[in-house]
């Protein structure tokens, strides 16, 4: 067996030191995965809904057992997974669960490859939803060996630049059609490599309903030499044939829906570089918030460095003949019309929205020492792949104590319910937080029929002097004045848990602020919560 394995290593290049490397990425990312599995809910947590939009979510959707973020708007993917739920948009809640139909419909593929997979159950279709982008990641990495086979490290550094970008982990983290989308793009310059030019043809124009700038991965079928008249009679043939799928099912939709997607998208483009230079200014004004637990305007900048080294090499090194270049180029040009949808926020989107440019780059960056900085500079978003692909960050406290104790007869356990006017958990190593916007309140749940003695702590910290109260079940039992930027330990040594829901006050008699430049409106902060269950009471005689 041993013989054999040497042998394919020797026939197909391969350096067995740099396979392994390939390999440990690869374990890395399973490992991941696995943190991001909630019990009873699945990988649901990457679909990021958000509880601010619980109330207009489909009834099919809200039946489920699924991870919702608290105090959270969401993010895309939990509009695309309803739309998933039917993806002949007939059912009529769909007009009142999606902030927009018409704008996200356009984007029907991964949706309807979700019903399909889920086999139109809709706890099944949630999941397939969420798989969708997992298969998609190892599909990606076993396509790149095509043109970084595992033989040096100069491939372990494109292969690992693309597999673990900003754009890729992001795509993963939040079920987002970035990737699926990059798998396609990819696939379709490979069977055009194989010189299967129809085949091309149909995944690059199947690709279109994915995302509509998926279709500039069209520039690839543009013929290798500039003066050909009969080639570029075939070309634009098959170019225009890559935009009839999404042509005909915008007609679909404005039949169906309507036509009218509101101002979502107006701003995901503007003047040329207009956007870019805002978001340098952006980085440069929050350069002085940087911290160990925001490190936001740092990613971004390398994001920057990243696309802007990128953009450079493709516009100053025209290579027509390659069809990565045709593709990369598109997507250059792409980026000088981005406007501020995609570029604000810490790190933004256009990383994921311009992964093509990203491949191409790394496919055609000649190997050699004279070209290690800028292929480096090129993946520098690697170091943002930690952050990117933090696991969740969980309910926000801990219980302790024995199993008799945390779990009732019933089934039941003990939970810490919190109010809606508490931010969603943050986490930075083993700490994890939520801020308050002012006056909240946590709801200890106690299955059992009997009382629980236990003991309540956590770190309390304000933004600003404050005083802050803390009631149980309507008695006062702790109090404390802060001084700005205050943090005081506080330990609830004897907390009785009656049978049932047991409210615990926070109240404070400032008004919120913000924190540099934080949006948010933040009060206190309780940090490292954690309940220690200690005993069952005996239940009181009859008098």
């Amino acid at each position: 067996m041993r013989g054999r394995i040497q042998n394919y290593l020797r026939n197909h290049n391969i350096n067995p030191r740099v396979g392994l490397g390939y390999a440990a990425l690869v374990v890395l990312f399973v490992w991941t995965l696995a943190q991001f599995h909630i019990p009873g809910k699945g990988l649901s947590y990457l679909i990021a809904f958000g509880a601010n939009q619980e109330s207009a979510r489909l009834s099919k959707v809200r039946k489920l057992d699924y991870y919702v973020a608290r105090g959270s708007d969401g993010y895309d993917a939990q509009y695309y997974v309803q739309i998933a739920m039917d993806p002949s948009l007939q059912n009529r809640e769909l007009r009142h669960a999606l902030d927009s139909l018409p704008y996200r419909a356009r984007r029907i593929l991964f949706s309807a490859t979700a019903f399909v997979l889920g086999l139109g159950r809709p706890e099944w279709i949630l999941h397939a939803f969420a798989l969708q982008n997992v298969l998609s990641w190892f599909l990606l990495a076993g396509l790149l060996l095509h043109w970084f086979p595992p033989r040096s490290w100069d491939n372990f550094v494109r292969w690992a630049g693309i597999m673990f970008s900003f754009g890729v982990c992001v795509s993963f983290r939040n079920a987002l059609f970035d990737g699926p989308s990059l798998l396609l793009v990819a696939f379709g310059v490979y069977l055009l490599e194989k010189g299967r030019l129809w085949a091309a043809t149909a995944v690059l124009a199947l690709s279109g309903l994915g995302k509509e700038t998926n279709l500039l991965g069209a520039a690839a079928l543009a013929p290798k030499i500039p003066g050909d008249g009969r080639a570029w009679g075939l070309a634009v043939v098959r170019g225009l044939l890559t935009v009839v799928p999404l042509a005909l099912w915008m007609l679909y939709i404005a039949s169906t829906v309507g036509g009218q997607a509101g101002d979502l998208g107006v701003r995901n483009f503007d003047l040329p570089f207009a956007a870019y230079m805002r978001k340098w200014h952006e980085i440069a004004d929050g350069w002085g918030d940087i911290s160990v637990v925001s490190a936001g305007p740092l990613w971004s900048l390398l994001m920057m460095v990243v696309l802007t080294v990128q953009f450079l090499y493709l516009v100053l090194r025209p290579q027509w003949s390659r069809a990565w270049w045709r593709i990369g180029l598109s997507f250059a040009l792409l980026m000088i019309f981005l406007g501020d949808a995609v570029w604000e926020g810490y790190p933004g989107a256009a990383s994921r929205v311009l992964l093509p440019m990203q491949l191409a780059f790394n496919i055609l960056v000649p190997t050699g020492r004279a070209w290690w900085l800028v292929l480096v500079l090129g993946n520098l978003t690697l170091l943002v792949a930690p952050a990117a692909l933090e696991s969740p960050t969980g309910e926000g406290y801990v219980i302790k104590g024995r199993g008799e104790l945390v779990y009732g007869r019933a089934g039941g356990k003990v939970t810490i319910d919190f109010s809606d006017t508490w931010y969603p958990v943050e986490r930075h190593n083993n700490d994890y937080w939520c801020w308050s916007a002012g006056d909240a309140a946590l709801t200890l749940h106690n299955p059992h029929p009997v009382s629980l003695r236990a003991r309540l702590r956590f770190l309390l910290t304000v933004n600003e002097r404050r005083s802050v109260r803390l009631r149980v079940n309507g008695a006062d039992v702790w109090a404390t004045e802060l001084g700005s930027s205050g943090t005081v330990n506080v330990v609830l040594g004897e907390v009785v848990l009656q049978p049932g829901d047991n409210a615990i006050d926070f109240s404070t008699d400032a008004p919120p602020s913000r924190i540099g430049n934080d949006p948010r409106l933040l009060a206190f902060r309780v940090q490292n919560l954690r309940l220690d269950l200690q005993q069952q009471l005996p239940v009181a005689p009859p008098e």
